[in-house]
């Protein structure tokens, strides 16, 4: 396969990229063409907040052609279909090497020792997962599927850490915006009792669902609306600051009485103005911090 590359205007970028796919392209990827320069234009966001750009003014294209396809013809056939002119763009083409896209992704990814009790063995590593588990340590079999959570990540790190070292045998357990999982089956391996998976995402849900399968732990992994009323021992979500800022007072009121509120994905810095959304129902205060990234945790009075 090869990769045509070109510039343009950031305002043409959508038509280009809709009619270079129709046209044969088997892939668009859009990059900022003035990229580590003086001028390069960052574009920040969090879901549930607004970037500071809608677009970069420069945009570069990289257009992925199956093979066979002539690039000449391709971009003659996009400036029939849009009147626009390629006459002073500067194109070039690059070769793209063969390879397993999946497993190369994959082989990033090995068995992960977290802390003292918590390996995680990723299911393309199946084959080393231990036959005889370490004494005092758990194993997760994990395949994150579509789901976000290959546990490698030190936000997960961080709960799994707090749940391997305070987690109290038979507590229920609540683990919103599940992802993969893996903070769900861990309790469950540690000890909890009933334990819920709940994630905006189907294909989490999922996940959630086949994981606990092969680790053979019963998780009742749901939708947010399938969620009864009630309230649990230890509730922990590992999102980001301004989902769990707008989930404060839902978050907080699935806590019991003298229960734990674990909550992850929280840079350092938006420490204070997540604690403050939580104020009216827990004080929230720093359990660890890793690499920028902090636990928040609290009980509920």
């Amino acid at each position: 396969m090869r990769e045509l590359v070109f510039s343009c205007a950031g305002s043409d970028a959508d038509v280009l990229s809709d009619a270079l796919l129709e046209a044969g392209a088997l892939s668009i990827s859009v990059e900022d063409a003035d990229l580590n320069t003086e001028i390069e234009k960052p574009m920040f966001g969090e879901p549930g907040s607004e970037p500071n750009l809608d677009g970069w003014d420069r945009i570069q294209l990289i257009v992925l052609l199956a093979d066979g396809v002539d690039p000449q013809q391709l971009l003659e056939q996009v400036q029939a279909e849009t009147d626009y002119s390629f006459a002073q763009t500067v194109t070039s083409l690059r070769e793209v090497p063969d390879a397993d896209w999946v497993r190369l992704t994959q082989s990033q990814f090995g068995p992960i020792t977290v802390g003292e009790k918590v390996l995680i063995v990723p299911s393309w590593h199946a084959d080393q997962m231990p036959t005889t588990p370490v004494a005092g340590q758990i194993a997760i079999q994990l395949d994150p599927g579509l789901a976000f959570g290959t546990g490698s990540h030190p936000t997960t790190h961080l709960c799994l850490e707090w749940l391997a070292s305070e987690l109290s045998a038979d507590a229920t357990v609540l683990d919103y915006g599940c992802g993969s999982g893996i903070l769900a089956i861990a309790a469950r391996l540690l000890g909890a009792g009933a334990t819920i998976g709940v994630d905006i995402d189907e294909q989490a849900v999922e996940a959630t669902r086949d994981n606990a399968l092969v680790n053979r732990v019963t998780v009742n992994a749901m939708l947010p609306d399938a969620l009864l009323d009630g309230t649990f021992d230890v509730v922990v979500a590992n999102i980001l600051s301004n989902p769990l800022k707008v989930l404060a007072p839902m978050l907080a009121g699935r806590v019991r009485s003298g229960g734990h509120l674990i909550l992850s994905g929280v840079l350092e810095r938006q420490t204070e103005e997540v604690s403050q959304a939580y104020a009216p129902w827990l004080e929230l205060h720093i359990w660890q911090a890793r690499d920028g990234w902090v636990c928040l945790t609290g009980v509920k009075p």
